[in-house]
C-alpha cells in the first residue's frame, strides 16, 4: 500500500508561512486531538508545472475580482491574462466557455450564501427586537 500524503495547494503569498501545516494547530490551537493530519504545502515556484500555473491563475483571477468585482468581466479578464502569459494557455483556449461558465455559477453559489447569510441576520435581528418588545411591556 503506498504512504498516504495530503497537500494544501496556497494560492496567496508565501510570507512566513510554514512547509507543512498540522490539523491541530491550524484549527485546534495545538490541542491534543486523536487524529492528527500533517500536509505539504505548495507554493507558488519558478517552475512550469499545472500545479505552478493554477496558481498563478488563481492569484491573477484575485486581482481582477479586486478591480472589476465578482463580475464575467473579471473572468474573461482572468482568462485573456493567462493565455498571454501562456498560463494553462491550451487549457483554457480550449475550454474558455466552459470556464467563465463555471467560474460564474461560483459568483453566483457565493452570491446565494451571503443573501442567505443576511437574511439569517437580519431575521434574528428582527427576533431579538421582538423579544425586547416583549420584555419590556
Amino acid at each position: 500500500m503506498p504512504k498516504p500524503e495530503l497537500y494544501v495547494i496556497f494560492t496567496g503569498n508565501k510570507g512566513r508561512k510554514p512547509d507543512r501545516l498540522l490539523l491541530s494547530e491550524e484549527f485546534f490551537k495545538g490541542a491534543d486531538i486523536d487524529i492528527e493530519v500533517k500536509a505539504k504545502v505548495i507554493y507558488e515556484s519558478n517552475t512550469d508545472d499545472i500545479i505552478n500555473q493554477y496558481i498563478i491563475f488563481c492569484k491573477v483571477f484575485s486581482e481582477q475580482t479586486n478591480q472589476h468585482g465578482m463580475t464575467q468581466k473579471a473572468v474573461t479578464e482572468t482568462i485573456r491574462i493567462c493565455i498571454d502569459r501562456n498560463v494553462l494557455r491550451e487549457y483554457l483556449a480550449q475550454r474558455e466557455k466552459e470556464v467563465v461558465t463555471i467560474m460564474m455559477s461560483l459568483f453566483d453559489e457565493e452570491q446565494i450564501m451571503k443573501s442567505f447569510v443576511k437574511s439569517e441576520r437580519h431575521d434574528a435581528d428582527r427576533e431579538t427586537a421582538e423579544r425586547l418588545i416583549k420584555k419590556g411591556k
